[in-house]
């Protein structure tokens, strides 16, 4: 998980340090943003004071309405010790008494042009890109008409040979041999390479090629979210492996389960063809069209008629 302080805020976002630049280096603990609606009123007991505080116009115009006492009343107990920062949506004026007590406490006060309900949700998707749990799996991740592959299976299987192959069909590569991965959503997974192997595969015989140089910054982008995971084995002549493709698995990583297919390797199967066939298959599946199910409702229709015909 990173560390996310205030400062970062002013780095990715439109905003202006008005007052307590000295908090700047404050950490911000949660994704969760307060906005300080009911504290206004004077209730505090409830105060999450932890997290960021932003201040729209509803808040603004009932502090503006407050009288000189209850201003710097309010001001005092919202700027707390802990209070990683104030953020002001829609280029409002800031009152002084907020000022003085942001300087006094060292809380920074952020200025923003925006509308409030923008400056929220840009907050929060950032926040929680940043706070998403995260975890790293050995194997390579490729985007395949638009599906997120997740190649995985033992060393030397073939991962990044098959890479190799499905980035000269016009694919593109994400991640090699470490996939870090983060869950942005309780049902979304979002892979990406770590820094120092970006765009980099390792092919056992060549060594390290970089992907981007030879193939161009079309073979490669930086994150996508997986949606399919393909599992390469040595092939087991005792093992029975699907036919039909009616059962579906799933690899539960972090809290998502994932559809999970298995692909045994032998000398003579083209893997790249078979791993864009499956991305191809699991994009019609998303859109109704299930080959296996079809096959089958014909099958037991023509077991049904051929029994019906018999008697």
């Amino acid at each position: 998980m990173s560390t996310v302080r205030t400062k970062d805020l002013l780095e990715h976002f439109n905003l202006e340090l008005v007052a307590g630049k000295d908090g700047i280096h404050r950490e911000i603990t949660t994704s969760d943003i307060s906005r300080p609606g009911i504290e206004m009123t004077g209730y505090f007991k409830y105060y999450p004071k932890e997290r960021l505080q932003l201040i729209g116009k509803t808040e603004m115009a009932y502090f503006m309405e407050l009288s000189d006492a209850d201003k710097k009343d309010r001001a005092i107990n919202l700027c707390t010790d802990i209070t990683p920062g104030i953020v002001i949506s829609r280029g409002m004026d800031i009152p002084e008494a907020l000022v003085e007590a942001a300087n006094d406490s060292g809380v920074p006060i952020l200025h923003s042009p925006r509308k409030t309900t923008r400056v929220i949700s840009r907050l929060t998707n950032y926040l929680e890109t940043k706070f998403a749990p995260f975890t790293a799996i050995h194997g390579v991740l490729v985007d395949i008409y638009g599906v997120g592959v997740l190649i995985t299976g033992q060393s030397g299987v073939g991962k990044s040979e098959t890479a190799l192959e499905l980035v000269k069909r016009g694919h593109r590569l994400v991640a090699d041999d470490s996939v870090e991965i983060r869950q942005e959503d309780y049902d979304s997974l979002v892979g990406n390479s770590p820094p120092l192997i970006e765009h980099l595969l390792e092919i056992r015989g060549l060594g390290i090629i970089n992907v981007m140089t030879l193939f161009g910054a079309g073979s490669v982008r930086s994150h996508k979210k997986i949606s399919l995971i393909i599992n390469l084995e040595i092939w087991d002549q005792k093992k029975q492996y699907d036919r039909l493709g009616l059962d579906e698995d799933k690899m539960r990583i972090m809290e998502v389960d994932i559809p999970k297919a298995t692909i045994p390797v032998r000398p003579g199967r083209n893997l790249a063809v078979i791993i864009e066939v499956a991305a191809m298959n699991f994009r019609l599946k998303r859109m109704g069209v299930n080959a296996a199910e079809e096959f089958s409702e014909r099958l037991t229709t023509m077991i049904k008629n051929e029994k019906d015909e018999t008697e």
